[in-house]
């Protein structure tokens, strides 16, 4: 009987973590989908190839954003596998960040539309710093909690935990400067956020590779000793 009660609230905790991620998976789908709407060339163009060169300033924002929102879901994804289960205190700090996220398309069109506007393109660079910074902190702040009211696995490497600690910090570092860079040079700002959003995406993915290939290598000792 204690066994099955056992099965049945690990069973409650998984489901409470499913849903969690598959509502972040559709914000995620959404807001990278909305980037691409934006871009569009005017209509009756004479020049057509003019047209569609004119309009680098919205694929870099396509870019940097989609590359951003990317690095997110890739660092959310590797902290839900480290969940144990989910409380409802996470779940709502998941929502505000799923809000930053989903919110992320406005600065992008005003990025794209300003990005050669004086004044304007300073103002629109700024926002669209402040909003990848208030995403990047939302992130940390998730994974933080998480780790601070015990939710991680039990089971969770130590040295994992620290390593996605550490990898998490320095993009918050980083959009500071580059929001203050971006008074005075906006599109190198906008360059150094892409330049964030690639080593989001590659050490997190590297990590997560190495923690499956300790995984494997941990099972098959288990399966020798077994043997």
């Amino acid at each position: 009987m204690a066994e099955e009660a056992t099965e049945h609230d690990r069973t409650r905790r998984q489901l409470r973590t499913a849903r969690m991620e598959a509502f972040s998976d559709g914000i995620f789908t959404i807001a990278g989908t909305l980037l691409v709407i934006e871009i569009a060339v005017p209509p009756g163009s004479k020049n057509l190839w003019h047209a569609v060169v004119e309009q680098w300033p919205s694929y870099l924002g396509y870019l940097v954003s989609f590359a951003t929102i990317g690095a997110i879901w890739l660092a959310h994804s590797v902290i839900t596998e480290y969940l144990d289960h989910a409380s409802l205190w996470l779940m709502r700090l998941n929502l505000i960040l799923m809000l930053a996220v989903a919110f992320l398309p406005f600065p992008t069109k005003l990025l794209a539309e300003y990005v050669r506007e004086g004044d304007s393109e300073r103002v629109a660079t700024t926002l669209y710093g402040l909003s990848l910074l208030m995403t990047s902190a939302l992130l940390y702040l998730f994974w933080r909690y998480a780790i601070r009211a015990g939710l991680v696995r039990d089971d969770a490497d130590e040295s994992d935990v620290q390593v996605l600690t550490r990898r998490l910090t320095p993009g918050l570092i980083g959009y500071g400067v580059l929001i203050v860079l971006g008074l005075f040079v906006p599109i190198a700002a906008v360059v150094g956020y892409l330049a964030i959003a690639l080593y989001y995406l590659v050490p997190l993915g590297r990590a997560r590779r190495q923690r499956r290939i300790r995984q494997a290598r941990s099972r098959h000792g288990d399966q020798n000793a077994d043997g």
